[in-house]
């Protein structure tokens, strides 16, 4: 090939679309054992909520049978999971925590 040749050919650039990355709730799931007074330090210390909001959450846990702590990217969810949970087990709790998709809008 020329120079000629090499300077005519056109170059296509494709656009991306990205998307964002899907959301995940993480959930606190009630249990007869674990102390109200331990869910609302978890949800001040590793979802930072004020202690109000925390409150109405662990009461939501509670009286409906679980409460949304927050909504997260995978990796930040599956991790605050993980911190809860390692929290939880080492105080000897039985508190259940889980990460679940959120539902598609």
């Amino acid at each position: 090939m020329t120079r000629r040749d090499l300077d005519s050919r056109t170059q296509t650039l494709e656009r991306t679309h990205t998307q964002r990355p899907r959301l995940f709730r993480v959930l606190l799931l009630n249990d007869d054992y674990t102390p109200m007074e331990f869910v609302v330090m978890v949800l001040q210390r590793y979802f930072r909520k004020a202690e109000q909001e925390a409150e109405l959450i662990m009461l939501a846990v509670h009286h409906k049978g679980q409460g949304v702590a927050g909504v997260y990217t995978r990796d930040v969810a599956e991790t605050k999971v993980a911190q809860v949970m390692n929290h939880a087990r080492r105080d000897g709790h039985p508190l259940r925590v889980v990460a679940e998709p959120e539902p598609d809008a």
